[in-house]
């Protein structure tokens, strides 16, 4: 129960924290609104890929034997791609690309950039 409070909170905290970076960005440029309503839906993509990420990390940092810390998840247009800078066993990236897959919303994953022993 310990764990899934501190991944909620850390999860919590990595949403605002990206929310604010992008309402941040996106209040210093004047809003281009084309007719295809485009600017809409990259806010729709940034939001899915941000709670993709968010996902992905919690689950991470939840799973026991994974260290979740230590491996770093980016989300582009539902593409994760996970890496790191501490190495991990085989067995580790396997399971680390196995609980990513598993989250909805997610279209692929890349691992290579997750340094395996």
């Amino acid at each position: 129960m310990k764990k899934f409070a501190i991944a909620a909170a850390t999860a919590t905290a990595l949403t605002l924290s990206m929310a604010n970076g992008a309402f941040a960005a996106e209040a210093t440029q004047a809003p281009v609104m084309l007719a295809s309503n485009q600017p809409v839906a990259d806010a729709k993509q940034e939001t899915s890929d941000t709670w993709i990420t968010t996902k992905v990390k919690a689950d991470l940092l939840t799973e026991k034997g994974i260290p979740g810390s230590d491996i770093k998840v980016e989300t582009s247009h539902g593409v994760v791609s996970l890496s790191s800078d501490v190495k991990v066993t085989e067995s580790q990236k396997k399971e680390a690309v196995r609980i990513t897959q598993n989250v909805k919303g997610v279209k692929s994953v890349t691992a290579e950039a997750l340094k395996a022993e």
